[in-house]
């Protein structure tokens, strides 16, 4: 297939004709201290991300990978030591428990300090453009979606392997050697912390891929500005009930439409909608005319994966696989649309 129109950096930055956005970052450097109170340490966050800016648009503009020296102290730097700040008073996502991750405190991911990955290796089941993707698998999750097809990871955050940022670094390197073309981080906000220091010491130019529900809390996805280069972003529903009664997350429409809405400015986007038996009307209708109005330039995949996996049986609407009707639905509501580089 052609390379999708809406991915233009993407493309350049897997084929080294751009430096990651990650370089970028490392290049900025900043001054700071590190007992400095977290609200000084954003001040200082938002006056320098404009080098940043200046400088991915001079590159951009450009269109040459230049020779980047890494600063130290950089703004990676900083953007790490600020999310260290936050497990303190965790807010990853919008659920903002509040608890100190690094004391020991759990919150709704009953994760702590040290993140932890279930599996690696090279991706062949992702997008076209994304495959081979170096996918890492992280444990725990935000949202306790009753369908969910990886409850066996989601569920359990004490199992898996010791993300040591290390050791993801020289693996990033030798998968990207073996041929990846990106990194995909799965399940990555509650460990937006560990990313961040992986990230940093990652020594091959390669894109970063942030495979999301969205439900990041706005300081993460200022974070994450300069970091990643693409968002896989799941959009599940159109109906804030329907998000709580499946994945028991409140103002769920506000939160994802704000996070897509960065992304779309800050990075490339590619948007997934899992169907949901009987639930095109409510969540894939209101979920496509909403990308138009908002984010239209968008890679668009429309999913018919949907399994009843996990507690799925215990929700009569959703305990079956879509039907021949519900595809057709789907398909013709993104047809009616107008989305232009859709994937079905």
């Amino acid at each position: 297939m052609g390379e999708p129109k809406f991915l233009n950096r993407y493309f350049k930055v897997e084929k080294d004709e751009l430096p990651a956005r990650f370089r970028i970052i490392k290049n900025i450097p900043v001054d700071f201290d590190s007992s400095a109170s977290v609200d000084d340490l954003w001040k200082i966050h938002d006056r320098e991300i404009g080098k940043y800016r200046e400088l991915l648009e001079s590159i951009d503009s450009n269109e040459k990978n230049i020779e980047l020296a890494e600063a130290s102290p950089s703004l990676l730097d900083l953007k790490i030591e600020i999310a260290a700040r936050i497990l303190e008073n965790c807010h990853m996502c919008e659920r903002r428990c509040g608890v100190n991750r690094r004391e020991g405190e759990k919150g709704f991911c009953r994760l702590l300090e040290t993140s932890r990955y279930a599996s690696e290796f090279l991706h062949m089941g992702e997008e076209p453009e994304l495959v081979p993707s170096h996918t890492i698998f992280f444990t725990g999750c935000v949202f306790a979606c009753v369908y969910c097809q990886n409850w066996d990871i989601s569920t359990r955050p004490e199992s898996g392997n010791e993300a040591d940022p290390e050791i993801l670094a020289r693996i990033i390197r030798k998968r990207r050697y073996e041929g990846a073309r990106n990194v995909n981080f799965v399940t990555p906000t509650p460990h937006a912390h560990s990313i961040l220091k992986i990230i940093d010491r990652v020594n091959v130019n390669t894109p970063m891929v942030w495979n999301s529900n969205m439900y990041h809390s706005k300081e993460v996805a200022k974070l994450l500005e300069g970091v990643i280069d693409v968002y896989l972003a799941d959009f599940k529903y159109g109906d804030d009930n329907c998000a709580r009664k499946y994945s028991k997350v409140k103002d769920y429409l506000d939160v994802v439409k704000r996070n897509h809405e960065i992304a779309y400015q800050k990075a490339e986007i590619i948007v997934r909608h899992l169907v949901l038996p009987n639930h095109l009307e409510c969540c894939t209708k209101p979920i496509v005319e909403w990308i138009v109005n908002h984010i239209p330039e968008v890679r668009f995949n429309l999913m018919f994966q949907y399994m009843p996996y996990y507690r799925a049986s215990k929700y009569p609407e959703i305990d079956r696989h879509l039907i021949s009707d519900e595809k057709r639905r789907a398909i013709e509501i993104v047809e009616e649309s107008g989305l232009e580089d859709v994937l079905i």
